[in-house]
């Protein structure tokens, strides 16, 4: 049994009577006492927090760092101002997806936050790729923390009043509890929010005065995973993979112009042949939302069919939930082009027998980020 790691806030969930769970090889709160459905709405109402240190923050340093990381995914990255973020993917020499993650203009270096489970491949991929002319390293001082919720621009601004101007996707470096903080404005909740990177031994400070707020409530990974699904965002290793193109997934939205075909930095990275060629002429199959009827969920491997009897599978559910927001279950999967319209009647195999779901629109929820 290889020993789990903990993040810098492992006692204080104990403390808070989080029930615990293995994921991505680190000892993480599912849920605590308050429960997964009114923590979810909790968060949709006011404000939650959570603890998010568990996935891989990555400076880069080098004159040419942005032009180098460029090479290495779809997105614009010299393009992108200082004090910005922005949401992007590594992708293989198929197109396919090997991670998503965020990036950030900080000046005088570049800073990634990547995907628990990927940061180590990650970080080998970037240093093959950049050094020696860029610097690659994986921060380990380090805790990352998500305000999120209509309620989180007031929670934190009572720690600080400058984060309250931020933009959707700013990025400022601000003082929080006495600790010096990376800050952005952004979340993986569809809700306006922050996620802040903190010193490690400042990290429970910072938390426990964020919760000191009775508008912050903590939340576990079981509502972020359904706030997620609500907001139609992906979860790696489950939507997206390194056998799906960012064509397929519905994440054409994260390649800019000046990346696609007849844009000034066309292609030029891995994979560029069979994405831009998806991008002109489609994919033959698409990620798509998925309404259930009924009260019960579809949950990830549930096989989709055109009909209600007889024929091979044509998709498969690769997330689903209840939403409690929606009151109703909700589910993401994979279906051939020439059945993903809005509104098209799909059969979802569940314990034997098939059970009617349309296709729906994304999000579920619509977004609330400050614009």
């Amino acid at each position: 049994m290889v020993e789990l790691q903990h993040t810098p806030l492992f006692e204080l969930h104990g403390e808070l009577g989080a029930k615990m769970v293995e994921f991505a090889g680190y000892s993480m709160p599912v849920q605590y006492p308050l429960g997964v459905m009114k923590e979810h709405l909790h968060c949709r109402a006011e404000a939650g927090l959570f603890d998010v240190s568990h996935m891989g923050q990555v400076v880069l340093r080098g004159a040419d760092a942005a032009a180098r990381l460029e090479s290495l995914l779809p997105q614009d990255v010299i393009g992108l101002k200082e004090g910005r973020q922005r949401y992007g993917f590594f992708t293989n020499d198929d197109g396919g997806i090997e991670d998503d993650l965020m990036f950030a203009n900080r000046g005088d270096h570049m800073l990634l936050v990547v995907n628990a489970a990927c940061k180590d491949a990650d970080v080998q991929r970037l240093k093959a790729g950049l050094e020696p002319d860029v610097s690659v390293e994986l921060l380990v001082d380090r805790a990352l923390l998500a305000l999120q919720g209509p309620e989180a621009a007031a929670a934190l601004a009572a720690l600080n009043p400058e984060v309250a101007e931020m933009r959707f996707m700013d990025v400022l470096t601000v003082d929080l509890a006495g600790a010096e903080c990376w800050v952005s404005r952004s979340g993986y909740t569809g809700e306006d929010g922050y996620e802040i990177s903190v010193p490690s031994e400042a990290a429970e400070v910072l938390a426990r005065a964020l919760l000191s707020d009775e508008r912050v409530e903590p939340i576990g990974l079981g509502a972020r995973d359904s706030l997620r699904l609500e907001a139609g965002l992906c979860l790696y290793g489950h939507d997206i993979d390194d056998a799906t193109t960012p064509v397929e997934a519905a994440l054409t939205w994260g390649i800019q112009k000046v990346r696609r075909a007849g844009g000034d930095r066309e292609g030029n990275f891995p994979g560029a042949p069979v994405v831009l060629g998806e991008l002109a002429k489609g994919a033959a199959r698409k990620r798509v939302g998925l309404a259930p009827e009924g009260r019960a969920p579809m949950r990830e491997g549930v096989e989709l069919f055109a009909s209600e009897e007889g024929g091979e599978a044509v998709g498969r559910v690769t997330s689903g939930a209840f939403g409690p927001t929606l009151g109703r279950p909700m589910a993401m999967g994979y279906v051939p082009a020439d059945l993903s319209a809005e509104g098209t009647t799909l059969y979802g195999d569940v314990r034997g027998k098939r059970l009617p779901v349309t296709v729906a629109k994304l999000p579920f929820v619509a977004a609330n980020f400050k614009r």
